[in-house]
């Protein structure tokens, strides 16, 4: 699966953890087709092939429509996304890309106009698990082809 290291087996207690926390921010109540535009998003601009291969797929089976998945690159000028997902979109776009973005006021201001207090918070923490597993895949050059894509 990786061609570096084996995180799991270098560091398997906090990776356990780390397992442990993203599945707990997944399943914290917002809705998956959501959090998986969400991920598909922030792989995209990371660069991320692994986490693109596996949320695509995930979306798949969530019931999203290939023409919104292959839409998501292009969001800002894509019809076919709501409001609420154009504010997690936007959100996920400046934190992804925050030293150069920042959280402006315009942009959080649109968030809250979708989100409650508590699902912007459980929304900032998908964001933050998803950039950070796509540093760990882009850091140990992993790619899992077992996600639904033959060659």
């Amino acid at each position: 699966m990786t061609t570096r290291v084996n995180y799991l087996a270098a560091a398997p207690e906090l990776m356990k953890a780390w397992f442990a926390f993203s599945v707990q921010v997944a399943e914290s109540g917002l809705e998956k087709p959501l959090l998986e535009l969400v991920k598909i998003r922030a792989s995209q601009i990371n660069g991320c092939a692994n986490c693109l291969n596996m949320h695509t797929y995930e979306a798949r089976q969530a019931g999203e429509t290939e023409q919104r998945i292959a839409l998501i690159a292009a969001w800002h000028d894509a019809p076919v996304f709501t409001d609420r997902e154009r504010a997690a979109l936007d959100w996920t776009d400046h934190l992804t890309q925050i030293a150069t973005e920042r959280a402006p006021d315009h942009v959080y201001a649109a968030l809250a106009a979708q989100f409650s207090k508590e699902e912007q918070v459980k929304l900032t923490m998908a964001i933050t698990v998803i950039n950070a597993w796509n540093r760990i895949a882009i850091g140990f050059d992993m790619f899992d082809p077992s996600y639904g894509w033959k060659a």
